[in-house]
């Protein structure tokens, strides 16, 4: 399945009976799927259908959808007859007044401001109207589906570069704990030669403490340290984040939970280390975590 990130933008337009529109739908990250619709006001009984259309492609996510309505009309001009004949009256009352003036024309008449009006439309039935509204509504929703189509294909074309560096970081994950595994290899020994030399100088100056008893617990805080289990643990997470990667659909939540997990376990390795270098690899280990955990939370 292919990968999804919750970021995208997509837009599509159209025309259809005098009308023309336009839909933006952006979407960004949220802990589930929210929907916003932003309907001019005539169109907004749309909306619970547009939200279950949105609802069968997209699972998380916080996307709004905007639409834009305009309806454009041809213009249809008519002469203000009262206004016209007035106009008339006084264009040759000057003529005659004016001597060498020119006599009035049509053209100058009616490009007098008020001469002509816009042409009222006649009433359209009912069954007209509602017909209109229909393939009104029917073209708008169209245009979110084409929109909504844009959209996934945006968030999967962003889920498909973001799986790439995932992938990166997971193997960068895997070799940072391999390093560590071989830096830590000899850790619980060295821990415990070093207490044991710390405590036998303490029994010189202080005498009288078991020098058995005090074997047994230098030999527990040196298991302690091991960090074996925390390694072991941290690659069965590669393992399990490997597995989700490839099952690629609505994996957002699953892969956030297991990032947590990755950065529990690298915090107890920095906390057991017993040397320089175990350290500084076990800091590389998470702050390639926390680059991993920022990236996690663009999928959906």
């Amino acid at each position: 399945m292919t990968l999804a990130s919750m970021t995208g933008f997509a837009r599509s337009e159209g025309a259809d009976n005098g009308l023309t529109w336009a839909w933006e739908l952006r979407s960004v990250n949220g802990r589930g799927l929210e929907l916003r619709f932003r309907l001019p006001t005539g169109l907004d009984t749309l909306e619970p259908a547009l939200r279950d259309l949105a609802g069968k492609v997209l699972k998380r996510g916080n996307v709004t959808a905007n639409l834009t309505v305009r309806r454009e009309e041809a213009l249809q001009l008519l002469p203000d007859m009262p206004a016209l004949e007035r106009m008339l009256a006084l264009a040759q009352d000057l003529h005659r007044r004016v001597p060498g003036s020119a006599a009035p024309s049509a053209e100058g008449l009616l490009a007098l401001p008020g001469v002509l009006r816009q042409a009222t439309p006649e009433q359209a039935s009912p069954e007209q109207t509602e017909a209109l509204a229909a393939a009104t509504a029917a073209a708008v929703r169209a245009g979110f589906v084409a929109a909504l189509d844009q959209l996934v294909t945006a968030r999967r074309g962003e889920g498909n570069r973001l799986e790439a560096t995932l992938r990166g970081q997971l193997a960068e994950i895997a070799a940072l704990c391999a390093q560590a595994a071989t830096e830590a290899a000899d850790q619980p020994a060295l821990q415990q030669a070093r207490m044991l030399a710390n405590l036998r100088a303490l029994l010189t100056e202080q005498p009288g403490l078991p020098e058995d008893r005090i074997a047994q617990e230098v030999a527990l805080l040196a298991s302690k340290s091991d960090v074996r289990e925390e390694l072991d643990r941290l690659d069965a997470h590669l393992h399990a984040a490997q597995a989700l990667l490839a099952e690629g659909e609505n994996i957002g939540r699953r892969l956030d939970f297991l990032v947590q997990e990755f950065n529990r376990e690298a915090n107890t390795l920095c906390s057991k280390s017993a040397s320089v270098k175990l350290t500084a690899t076990g800091l590389k280990l998470k702050a390639t975590i926390e680059q991993l955990r920022e990236q996690v939370q663009n999928i959906e």
